[in-house]
């Protein structure tokens, strides 16, 4: 794309939201930033993002109110905009299907009335587990296979996601975007929020639940979050490029396997034993593990059973970059910010005995 541009972010304080924003005014485009309050914007290192050279303009909405709440001003502000990218969603599980429905599916609804009258193109950010509980290989130029989703969450982004594609129908140009489970950063392993796979790594490595319903070959994607922001931004500024494309924003694919050997390179962690699906009971776990199953591990035990892999074809001819390799040394950098912030546990306590391929301990 030639010259800066005017972009409107929805979702702009989220954590995949702020890292787009960050990189969309560094280039010198302007961000209309949509906000529900008027806050600090926050980067993924936990700094205050400073834009620049571009601008950045806060405006505060709700996705989930028609025109997205904006008072009149602002709605004229918002029209200047050449191109809008839908970040906001609600991702966290175990909430109410309706707190879904409201946010990811009628809140998609209604940005897309306003790209539709404008005819703005539109990048939306969805999700790469719109593929349901299957196994095999989920390409990008897929989306209703006659799936089972694996929670309402997964339900409203695939329903969120038949809306774009139906506005693409009608002549919209649309990008879609699909992360796996966002996760740190590529380098360091840093992440400003322990969302996602987070709360799943600390109830497993603290032995609150010993036993967990999983097959050893299935497969997690864990997506680093600037590898996510950087194929957003590229697409939206990438316009003509992009346009009718799906991308699988996806990263280091791990099996459980290699979930399992990795925690057990670190002595302060427990292990969790993986038992076919078919042998589990969540009734015959100890007292003491039945509630943190049910209030964590069960929201998640769909992605300990799915064999899946997410071509990412189209997203390697964009962007110029495959998917990384390397999933258990990049797991092992995630694992090693969360002890040195104290997420599990204290950072002292880690001394690894299990070598590296490369020689190294940890």
């Amino acid at each position: 794309m030639a010259g800066t541009t005017t972009v409107l972010v929805t979702g702009a304080s989220g954590l995949v939201g702020a890292e787009v924003t960050a990189r969309l005014t560094a280039a010198g485009h302007t961000v209309l930033a949509l906000l529900h309050s008027n806050g600090d914007l926050v980067r993924n290192n936990g700094r205050k993002l400073t834009p620049g050279p571009g601008a950045l303009i806060r405006i505060t909405g709700d996705i989930s109110r028609p025109g997205l709440g904006l008072t009149p001003d602002d709605r004229h502000i918002v029209a200047t905009a050449d191109r809008i990218v839908h970040c906001a969603a609600v991702t966290d599980f175990g909430l109410p299907e309706e707190r879904y429905e409201n946010i990811n599916v009628t809140g998609t609804r209604h940005v897309l009335d306003l790209a539709l009258a404008g005819r703005t193109p539109l990048v939306h950010v969805s999700t790469a587990y719109v593929c349901g509980e299957r196994d095999g290989t989920a390409r990008e130029d897929e989306l209703d296979v006659g799936q089972r989703p694996g929670n309402a969450y997964e339900k409203s982004k695939l329903t969120a996601e038949t809306q774009v594609r139906k506005a693409a129908a009608e002549g919209l140009p649309v990008t879609v975007v699909r992360p796996s489970i966002i996760t740190g950063a590529s380098r360091t392993g840093r992440v400003r929020d322990f969302k996602t796979i987070y709360p799943v790594l600390k109830v497993l490595t603290r032995g609150l639940v010993r036993t967990v319903p999983g097959h050893y070959d299935a497969a997690l994607d864990l997506v680093p979050v600037d590898r996510v922001a950087d194929l957003v931004t590229e697409a939206a500024t990438r316009r003509e490029d992009a346009e009718g494309l799906t991308l699988h924003a996806v990263g280091h694919e791990l099996t459980l396997r290699d979930f399992s050997d990795v925690l057990a390179e670190y002595p302060s962690f427990h292990v969790p034993r993986f038992v076919p699906p078919s042998a589990f009971s969540a009734s015959a776990l100890p007292d003491r593990e039945r509630p943190y199953y049910g209030r964590i591990i069960s929201l998640y035990d769909t992605y300990f059973r799915r064999r899946i892999h997410f071509d990412d074809t189209q997203t390697a001819a964009f962007s110029g970059s495959p998917a990384p390799a390397g999933g258990r040394p990049y797991l092992r950098r995630l694992l090693d910010h969360c002890l040195r912030t104290g997420y599990l546990g204290v950072a002292s306590s880690h001394k690894p005995t299990t070598a590296r391929p490369d020689g190294r301990t940890l």
